[in-house]
């Protein structure tokens, strides 16, 4: 059996107040014709696959033509999907009972029976071969969000321990997959999640629970899993073990992501054995480039020298994006138009000018924006400047359960019906 890992789409992202949908038109095309050539048995889709959880309708879009697509060139490929923390987990389950008629499995949410137990049926999706057989279960572990595993939703015995919730979760599903499964088929779970000891991105991925209770451990996989496909960290990479990984975001999110590579991972099982394990790298569609950061002579010297012409024939929706970053001794009201002049004739767009300035006689101690700090840094600050000192754990959990239930409510609001 073959299987293609992808995860962290972000249809619909808006890149700095500009929308992306070329670069994602491009890899989704790319990854049809990929599909086609290495005709795997399913293709895991590990959650985050829209940007926010009201996506407009062009991302929408994107993502059901890609399925309608993928099912006209290979009937037999099993399509399975779970909504990430980017995602509304009712809106990526609304049109399920349409796409399981073109073998395309979505999962957004956890469900909860009467007796208080996981309903892990519905979280487990078969895989099969071309000869219709099998092989494999998915257990498809959307986002888990604390109102969903915790409290009398979790059946009442778990209360507010985040964690122990979601371990429940784990437990529970793994025992039914297992118990389900036949000699020779293999257990290959999907997760979105944040695990200890992976390595994150600058500043692409947003806080997911509170304090530091977003690592989960790899050892909430056991062995019998064959395979875990984890979506969140848009870094490719594998945590602890060749099994479990990352297969990273198709797209570089921010300039921070562009000089890592981007990929799909291809693995084969034979019956319960992982055989293989292959990135497969995704051709960049438009560029990111970065100036800086330097001093304005410099920075409007190398503009000046960038090639990238007009009369290229490249379209303008291909121009690289463009991120310049100066150092100043004082404000210059002049500054985009010099840095404007000197793109004159150039295919580029300008998306982004930082500033930093020298401070008193400090040695070139970069000004911090907004941007770059996270909500928990600004806290810090602002604590910092008004008591004299740190705040302690106990003060940055609590500030940390405050947010969450801000994101949370943020979600709700944005849930469909």
């Amino acid at each position: 059996m073959k299987l293609i890992h992808t995860a962290d789409w972000h249809l619909g992202q808006s890149f700095h107040g500009q929308d992306r949908h070329y670069e994602h038109r491009c890899f989704l095309d790319w990854l049809l014709d990929e599909l086609e050539t290495r005709r795997p048995d399913a293709l895991l889709i590990a959650g985050d696959v829209f940007d926010v959880v009201n996506p407009s309708m062009k991302a929408q879009e994107l993502l059901y033509d890609f399925i309608v697509q993928v099912h006209e060139r290979l009937p037999r490929l099993t399509v399975a999907m779970i909504a990430g923390n980017h995602d509304s987990g009712a809106r990526i389950e609304l049109p399920g009972p349409l796409m399981k008629r073109l073998r395309a499995h979505a999962l957004g949410r956890v469900l909860w029976l009467d007796d208080g137990t996981l309903d892990a049926e519905r979280l487990l999706v078969p895989l099969e071969n071309e000869r219709g057989e099998i092989k494999a279960w998915c257990l498809a572990l959307p986002f888990l969000r604390p109102a969903e595993v915790t409290g009398s939703r979790a059946g009442g015995e778990i209360g507010d321990d985040y964690i122990k919730g979601i371990t429940r979760v784990h437990e529970a599903l793994i025992s039914a997959a297992e118990a389900k499964r036949q000699p020779g088929q293999a257990l290959v779970a999907m997760s979105h999640a944040h695990l200890r000891g992976a390595a994150v991105s600058e500043h692409s991925e947003r806080p997911i629970v509170i304090g530091g209770e977003e690592s989960l451990s790899a050892a909430l996989f056991p062995p019998s899993i064959g395979y875990v496909a984890l979506g969140h960290l848009h870094r490719p990479q594998q945590v602890g073990e060749p099994r479990i990984r990352y297969s990273g975001s198709p797209l570089p999110m921010d300039f921070s992501e562009r000089d890592y590579p981007h990929q799909v991972v291809e693995l084969e099982f034979i019956d319960e054995t992982l055989e293989r394990i292959r990135a497969i790298p995704i051709p960049r569609a438009v560029d990111m480039l970065r100036v800086g950061p330097a001093p304005l002579e410099n920075v409007l010297e190398e503009l000046k020298g960038l090639e990238v012409p007009k009369d290229n024939g490249i379209s303008r929706e291909a121009w690289p994006w463009l991120d310049v970053r100066v150092r100043l001794d004082a404000p210059r009201v002049d500054l985009r138009a010099q840095i404007e002049a000197a793109l004159h004739g150039k295919a580029v767009r300008l998306i982004c000018i930082s500033t930093e300035y020298r401070r008193g006689n400090a040695k070139d101690e970069a000004a911090v924006t907004l941007d770059d700090l996270g909500p928990q840094a600004l806290f810090e600050r602002a604590w910092q400047r008004e008591y004299g000192a740190a705040p302690d754990e106990d003060v940055v959990d609590d500030f940390n359960a405050l947010l969450q239930s801000v994101l949370d409510a943020e979600h709700r609001e944005g849930e469909t019906p």
